[in-house]
């Protein structure tokens, strides 16, 4: 999924960089720049265009299959949306899913531009939300990943890798054949994952997928290990 410019692995420093904008309240954007460096940017009041052209404000400049001016994330009515009303020529998905003209935003979406997902936090809206639907405890929680959890997610994201946006997350199954272990087994693995990413009561067909997006965008799973 994409090139291993923009997923890299989680760096020294990361987590706390991420901890310290949560803890500032605003809403803000995290991605893997070119050389898969973490990158967080603070989502300004008006909103933010994302394009590869240099007259975006979030410039994904070594994405060619992201559009010069590709989509924008803006706030509406106090909520966050992405508009790709027609921009890009490949499409803006969210957890997947293709953005039609606006789609609303929820703390721990990824948001999908190119083969560049982004991965979209609003802490303060999540403080508010009971822990049922707060999926953007994901960032704070991914420390707590085990070693044997992380070769799960490796397996989880690896049908990813041909970067077709309509390709879908390992199924339990096939990541027990892959690491040779029990089907049980992987399905314990999930469980904890889903509980720690806050996805537990996300929708069943979208929360797969929602784990491996976040699992990339953190740079928990590089592209080289798929």
């Amino acid at each position: 999924m994409g090139t291993n410019r923009t997923i890299g692995e989680r760096r020294p420093g990361d987590l706390v960089r991420i901890g310290e904008a949560e803890e500032a309240g605003a809403p803000f954007v995290v991605l893997r720049d070119r050389d898969g460096g973490q990158v967080i940017r603070p989502l300004p009041g008006e909103g933010l265009l994302i394009g590869r052209g240099e007259a975006a404000d979030l410039v994904i400049g070594w994405d060619t299959r992201v559009s010069r001016a590709h989509a924008r994330v803006e706030p509406v009515g106090g909520e966050w949306s992405v508009v790709d009303d027609g921009l890009s020529r490949n499409g803006t998905f969210v957890n997947g899913a293709r953005v039609e003209g606006r789609r609303r935003l929820n703390d721990g979406d990824v948001v999908l531009v190119g083969d560049t997902p982004v991965l979209f936090r609003d802490p303060a809206r999540a403080r508010g939300q009971d822990a049922a639907t707060e999926v953007g405890r994901a960032p704070a929680l991914a420390a707590d990943v085990t070693p044997a959890q992380r070769r799960v997610l490796v397996a989880l994201c690896r049908p990813l890798k041909a970067g077709n946006q309509f390709n879908r997350p390992a199924t339990n199954p096939e990541i027990a054949a892959d690491l040779h272990l029990s089907i049980e087994a992987v399905k314990t693995h999930m469980r904890t994952l889903f509980n720690a990413f806050g996805l537990a009561d996300a929708p069943q067909a979208e929360k797969r997928l929602r784990l491996a997006e976040a699992a990339l965008a953190l740079g928990l799973v590089s592209e080289r290990e798929l």
